[in-house]
């Protein structure tokens, strides 16, 4: 547990109280910040792969590279390539992606080459 510190002088430190959600920025020291910054929050860890019902969906560049391990430059020339088409919807910016449905399109051999 994180507690704020007040210096009575030079050689003191007196922990006063933990330090909460409301507690002000300005009242930490660089140590305990670097402490918070460093600490995983639960609630905030982005997971770029969604598994909740059957169907699985990525996000974005990011979720295709994370899906394919591979480099988002990489990611970006399977999305243009339009071997995944099918299993991406698109709307602006925005990328959805059939996590499954991708990988099984991936596995597919192009054409009629063998």
């Amino acid at each position: 547990m994180v507690y704020i510190c007040h210096m009575t002088s030079k050689k003191n430190i007196v922990m006063t109280q933990p330090i909460t959600n409301d507690t002000p920025l300005a009242l930490l020291t660089v140590g305990q910040l670097k402490e918070l910054i460093q600490q995983p929050a639960e609630s905030e860890k982005v997971n770029r792969i969604d598994t909740t019902g059957q169907t699985r969906y990525v996000y974005g560049l990011n979720g295709i590279a994370d899906l394919f391990g591979c480099s988002i430059p990489t990611a970006a020339r399977i999305k243009k390539s339009g071997k995944i088409n099918d299993a991406i919807t698109q709307i602006g910016r925005k990328i959805i992606v059939d996590a499954d449905k991708a990988l099984e399109l991936a596995g597919k051999p192009e054409g009629g080459r063998k």
